[in-house]
């Protein structure tokens, strides 16, 4: 793919991210899915090398950069056949909302730790009743007592949470009752993994991935006054910055998949011969092939747009850019994979060749963090100004 829109340390970055992720490629990655196990060694690695914090600032051990630097890692991994899912999670959502919003004691405690890689952190916003609809979620936290150091109680549920096993602590999307209106209001709560009430139960997937699922239950889980993220009254406003990131992330991820599949089908097409010519000599093999790459760079441009508008501070401009690039990506890997497959026929759903579960994997990139519908409501009514239907 081309970098001439890139700097010459973002050039660096990604041909460094590329040669790691080489060493350890596909079969490292099935045979963890295999073992059960998890992404251990290349976690320790890549944040080794200063890969996970890239996007943390340099006071906390960080390496200053933002969601560009950042995005470009889990591009490359994933371009390789490795994505690390947590970093979807751990450095961009919770480490963004921690180094903008958190305390001197939060930023203290957390962020050296997310990025050297010795912390983990996962993100609970779903819920079983509410879906994409943040509007609708009814996990609450209210305060045990009165005044700014009473400790808070949080009750609730959530689901389809990433790495809650291996993560040290949980960021918790609740709410909290405006005493003034009385209305419920968007709070961040920082959960840790052993906290009493706070129960786990794994989700059976048909997604094989190193990182599993879960479902949460909060039943009155006792947090002291500074779990809260930030300031109680800017609620949307933390939320939102920690979603836009996730968004360009999950871009990310989606790109990375299909460049991979589409690097196997290429590779495929060029050397599988029928009638004494290479299958890529076909255009029904060919053009598509060509169609696929052209909407995966087509989708790492928005990414990259979003990107810089975030990075530059832009939280409204980013969203919409976050919100098309987490959508272009998904229909771009979801095409790449299932185009891939097509053109290696039944060596296509061979465990050789490592493409079929490919097929599962790639629906991630559509659904996740929020469902292409969504992302068209979003640009309707916030871009083009149409009205609500709900």
């Amino acid at each position: 793919m081309s970098t001439v829109l890139e700097t010459e340390e973002h050039q660096a970055l990604r041909a460094a991210v590329a040669a790691l992720g080489k060493r350890y490629g596909r079969d490292y990655m099935t045979t963890v899915i295999r073992e059960g196990s998890h992404t251990d060694e290349l976690w320790a690695e890549a944040a080794k090398l200063g890969y996970l914090g890239v996007n943390l600032p340099e006071g906390y051990g960080g390496g200053g950069g933002g969601m560009a630097e950042l995005s470009i890692v889990l591009e490359e991994l994933g371009a390789a056949g490795s994505p690390l899912l947590m970093m979807i999670v751990s450095p961009a959502i919770c480490g963004t909302v921690i180094a903008r919003f958190g305390t001197d004691e939060q930023k203290q405690k957390w962020l050296p730790g997310l990025a050297d890689g010795s912390l983990t952190m996962a993100f609970g916003i779903t819920e079983p009743d509410a879906g994409s609809n943040s509007h609708r979620i009814t996990t609450t936290a209210r305060r045990d007592g009165t005044g700014p150091d009473a400790d808070w109680l949080l009750t609730g549920r959530k689901v389809f949470v990433s790495g809650v096993d291996i993560a040290d602590a949980t960021l918790i999307v609740g709410r909290t009752e405006d005493a003034r209106s009385g209305n419920l209001k968007p709070c961040l709560f920082i959960v840790p993994r052993e906290a009493p009430g706070f129960g786990r139960n794994q989700i059976d997937m048909e997604l094989h991935a190193p990182e599993k699922q879960f479902e949460l239950v909060l039943d009155d889980v006792r947090l002291p006054a500074d779990a809260l993220v930030g300031d109680e009254d800017a609620g949307l406003l933390q939320l939102f910055a920690g979603l836009n990131p996730e968004r360009i992330m999950t871009a990310a991820f989606g790109i990375g998949m299909g460049r991979f599949a589409l690097s196997k089908a290429v590779e495929y097409a060029r050397t599988r011969q029928v009638w004494k010519a290479p299958i890529g000599s076909h255009q029904a093999i060919a053009h598509p092939l060509a169609t696929a790459h052209i909407d995966l760079e087509l989708s790492r441009l928005m990414m990259q747009k979003a990107a810089r508008l975030y990075d530059d501070g832009d939280d409204v401009g980013a969203g919409e850019a976050a919100n098309m690039a987490k959508y272009a990506a998904g229909e771009a890997c979801v095409k790449a994979v299932d185009q891939a497959v097509h053109t290696l026929g039944g060596n296509g759903l061979t465990r050789e060749y490592g493409l079929a579960s490919l097929i599962t994997a790639s629906r991630v990139a559509r659904i996740a963090p929020v469902s292409r519908e969504m992302i068209l409501n979003y640009i309707s009514h916030q871009t083009l100004g149409l009205p609500k239907s709900y």
